[in-house]
């Protein structure tokens, strides 16, 4: 079996790091409690540690570190001495209602496979692993079922060979282990940041560098649970690096290519946004309105309609590279913009060249 301290952070990669072993869900609220108006100062590690079910003190504090526990709406630390009438919130995130994958019959298109591992090229709109409403139709349902061709032994495979995984929405690469030694080996890759992965990603604003770093913490949002944010003190999350370089200028909007030293979750997504460049159509983290441009009405049909070809966010995982596990050569893999995409960036370039050409007949005229 995969050791726990080899794949403690891969999970995170754009969807992105939560343990593999976990496989978690969405956090849910637990338990909620108001102390009493005769509360007596008491650390809060000490004080949930008698009323969950379970809870050790080391579990208490690393919830507390990763915000699953709140008081008054606000993360606290594990020194924190409740007082009376505070508000103590307990989330916990939940696993799918069973761990049973069904296999499906669902066509894959397989990059590269050898007998140690294979690459996948998601499409749009597939969940990577089966989770809370998402128990069918997953990529690790279709894996299952033709591995089970292949006559791969998932008994003896965790998480049927899964070691990172993509956004639903996002497009592009993801390997799998097809045993259980190559899954160890790739996993560790991940963990020491040796994977190269390199994403395409349309973004909102025109850069004011060509290229640069953004370092900076992503956790949960303080408030919603459900989506990640910046941390940019570092008081919590965890560190995330993100490398950026400009690949073409549409003046209101940009194409950029990230290249992870991390894999958070949403790591690309919670760090465009950060520093004023949310990615186009975006709902989450509020690309999904017109951010750039001008006021007039053709502009505003000309971003509808580029939202109704691309109805999700503009990322794709496009370059993946890792070391054999079972020969120690490197491979790399490339893979095609979706046709969405691409679209799209054909409809940036001609509206940006009309741009010009309208510019260059006032200044003429002039």
């Amino acid at each position: 079996m995969a050791n726990e301290a080899d794949i403690e952070d891969v999970w995170d990669d754009e969807g992105p790091e939560e343990d593999l072993t976990e496989a978690r869900d969405e956090p849910v609220e637990r338990m909620r409690i108001t102390t009493d108006k005769r509360q007596e100062p008491l650390r809060i590690d000490k004080f949930l540690m008698g009323r969950l079910e379970g809870a050790t003190r080391n579990k208490v504090q690393q919830a507390l570190e990763d915000g699953y526990i709140l008081v008054n709406n606000e993360v606290v630390k594990s020194n924190y001495k409740i007082k009376p009438n505070d508000t103590i919130v307990v989330f916990e995130t939940r696993r799918p209602e069973t761990k049973e994958i069904i296999p499906e019959q669902i066509p894959l298109n397989i990059t590269y496979e050898d007998d140690d591992l294979m690459v996948v090229n998601k499409p749009a709109g597939m969940v990577v692993h089966p989770g809370c409403g998402n128990y069918t139709g997953t990529l690790v349902n279709g894996l299952s079922w033709y591995l089970q061709q292949e006559h791969v032994d998932l008994e003896n495979l965790s998480r049927v060979g899964l070691v990172h995984r993509i956004d639903k929405d996002t497009t592009g690469l993801v390997v799998i282990g097809k045993k259980e030694k190559a899954m160890t080996l790739l996993a560790a890759q991940f963990k020491k940041h040796t994977v190269h992965r390199r994403y395409i990603a349309l973004v909102w604003g025109d850069l004011d560098t060509d290229e640069g770093t953004i370092s900076v913490n992503i956790g949960r949002n303080l408030r919603f649970r459900k989506i990640m944010d910046a941390f940019p003190d570092g008081d919590y999350g965890k560190e995330a690096t993100t490398h950026y370089r400009v690949l073409e200028r549409f003046n209101y909007v940009t194409l950029v290519e990230l290249r992870l030293e991390t894999g958070r979750t949403h790591q690309i997504r919670v760090h465009m946004k950060y520093i004023g460049h949310p990615l186009f159509n975006d709902g989450t983290y509020g690309g999904d309105r017109i951010l750039k441009g001008t006021v007039f009405a053709k502009y505003k049909q000309f971003i509808d309609n580029c939202f109704s070809i691309l109805t999700r966010q503009a990322l794709h995982a496009k370059e993946l590279g890792f070391s054999h596990p079972g020969t120690g050569q490197w491979m790399q893999f490339d893979s095609d913009l979706p046709a969405d995409l691409a679209e799209v960036l054909e409809k940036w370039r001609s509206y940006t060249t009309g741009m010009t050409r309208q510019l260059k007949q006032k200044l003429d005229n002039n």
